[in-house]
């Protein structure tokens, strides 16, 4: 009777165990994310990855905070501090979050050295952040449910996949392949060995294939277009179709940067007359929106955003299509109040 009773507490008493154990488990688990899912616009992460929108939020490294994270919605409202991190290379898909990690808030002199570079993933509001990896990352991107990731380190590039769980890390080439330009699961790339031709990475079975030979750099998918910097003609804007194989020239112009994105493309011009212009994305309507040298130029649906080069703790934003633009004071104020807390 004794060996009886025991075994009515006992039994349940596994059964409770082994059902924690079980949520413990699928509670840690890493759900797939849609195979269709995009980290961020290759335009951006071309651009560092300052910001990333995202199911109507924008994450963005806020420059007048030592680039620590934070969120706001697409018109710049809600503005939210979600951790102490400076981060760049901002990638969205599920649940989560994913960035490198460049820093923390304040690093300055010798400190800085000590402070820990690493790939994160986070859940959307900044809390449980994990450590994917310490390699040194030129640039990452999110595809389905994997992290294509080039990362330059003393033996020279690698460009890898992994899982977003951390698993299955594959090794896919030794030399660098810039995974930014990511669609429908291909990803876009310029050759930078022998040639800076178009070539597309099947992301379903790691084939490599040739599509272009041109002589381009940082290419842009949008729609039947590639939008490019042409280097054999002194990194003037075009675009190429890959439907009718031809080439349009979109400005003249040496250009240094540049996204694509909304119907516009923002790109700033090289040289005595330095300045951000604007157009549209077939080459119409240009115009300048400031005057002088501008870098790290980000598209969200209702702004783009950008820094006079050298000048890294400042963003400027200008309304997508305006020819207005103004320091991004509630950045600013959201900041000074983060430091009141």
């Amino acid at each position: 009777m004794k060996d009886k009773k025991t075994l009515l507490i006992l039994i349940p008493f596994l059964l409770f165990v082994l059902i924690v154990g079980a949520l413990a488990i699928l509670g840690d688990r890493i759900p797939d994310n849609p195979p269709e899912t995009i980290g961020n616009t290759a335009g951006n992460l071309n651009n560092s990855g300052y910001f990333c929108e995202y199911d109507g939020k924008v994450y963005f490294a806020n420059a007048y905070d030592s680039n620590t994270l934070y969120s706001m919605d697409p018109s710049e409202q809600n503005i939210k501090k979600l951790g102490n991190a400076s981060v760049k290379n901002i990638l969205a898909g599920g649940k989560y979050l994913y960035y490198y990690q460049t820093g923390a808030s304040g690093d300055a002199g010798i400190g800085a050295l000590r402070t820990v570079r690493s790939f994160n993933r986070c859940k959307l509001n900044g809390t449980d952040v994990t450590g994917l990896t310490r390699d040194p990352i030129v640039s990452a991107q999110l595809v389905g449910s994997n992290l294509y990731i080039m990362t330059s380190g003393d033996n020279g590039p690698l460009f890898y996949r992994m899982g977003i769980d951390k698993s299955n890390k594959t090794d896919l080439a030794d030399y660098e392949i810039n995974p930014a330009c990511a669609v429908n699961g291909t990803i876009y790339y310029n050759g930078t060995q022998e040639n800076h031709y178009l070539y597309a990475l099947n992301t379903s079975t790691d084939s490599i294939s040739t599509l272009w030979d041109g002589n381009l750099w940082y290419p842009i998918a949008q729609g039947d277009y590639i939008y490019y910097m042409d280097v054999e003609n002194n990194y003037r804007l075009c675009r190429y179709s890959l439907s009718r194989n031809e080439v349009e020239v979109l400005t003249e112009e040496r250009i240094d940067c540049f996204n694509v994105g909304y119907g516009y493309v923002y790109y700033q011009v090289n040289g005595g007359e330095a300045c951000l212009k604007c157009m549209r994305d077939d080459g119409s309507d240009s115009r300048v929106i400031a005057e002088g040298n501008y870098t790290a130029i980000h598209m969200t649906s209702l702004y783009v955003y950008f820094q006079m080069f050298g000048e890294t703790s400042t963003w400027y934003h200008s309304p997508l299509g305006s020819q207005s633009y103004s320091g991004f004071d509630a950045a600013r104020q959201a900041a000074l109040d983060a430091l009141k807390k």
